[in-house]
């Protein structure tokens, strides 16, 4: 039976640990789909420790933007995260907000249309101040927009705050 689990919260909330827990409790075996792009050395380390966190039980898949070229029907499936998706779609569209959300949107629906349980991890970028940079900000409302969508077809929604889950829906 598909379900969707959505878990948000601010940088280093605990998100990815929480998400980690949450599918090792639903399945032995469960899918870990990595959608981060390696942009430098500091963010190849923090992949690594991600990495070094999760152990033998987990298939680990690695998709940049194709989410929906992996059949992992009847799986539990953690995909983290849709900010680092959504980066991707935004910079391969040169920052348009209107086209990534389509995209994103459109690889979201024929992703979650297996019958799989899918814990998608994704960051609460709209808490802070406005921006003074016109791209951060073309970002933050896609970002906004997208957990929107998300959270509006999620069958449960947490927020992490300082370690601590927040049933939100």
């Amino acid at each position: 039976m598909k379900r969707i689990i959505l878990i948000t919260g601010g940088a280093r909330s605990g998100k990815s640990s929480y998400a980690e827990k949450r599918a090792l409790e639903l399945a032995e075996n469960p899918v870990y789909l990595a959608t981060a792009r390696v942009w430098d050395d500091e963010f190849r380390e923090r992949i690594a420790r991600h990495q070094a966190r999760r152990g033998p039980q987990w298939t680990n898949l690695e998709e940049e933007k194709q989410l929906s070229r992996h059949n992992l029907a009847g799986r539990v499936v953690l995909v983290d995260c849709l900010t680092l998706w959504a980066t991707n779609f935004f910079t391969d569209l040169d920052g348009d907000t209107d086209q990534a959300l389509e995209a994103i949107k459109a690889e979201f629906d024929a992703f979650t249309a297996q019958d799989a349980t899918f814990l998608f991890v994704t960051n609460e970028i709209g808490l802070g101040g406005t921006s003074d940079n016109a791209l951060q900000r073309r970002f933050t409302d896609l970002q906004g927009w997208m957990n929107q969508y998300v959270a509006a077809k999620a069958d449960e929604v947490i927020l992490m705050v300082s370690g601590i889950p927040v049933k939100i829906k």
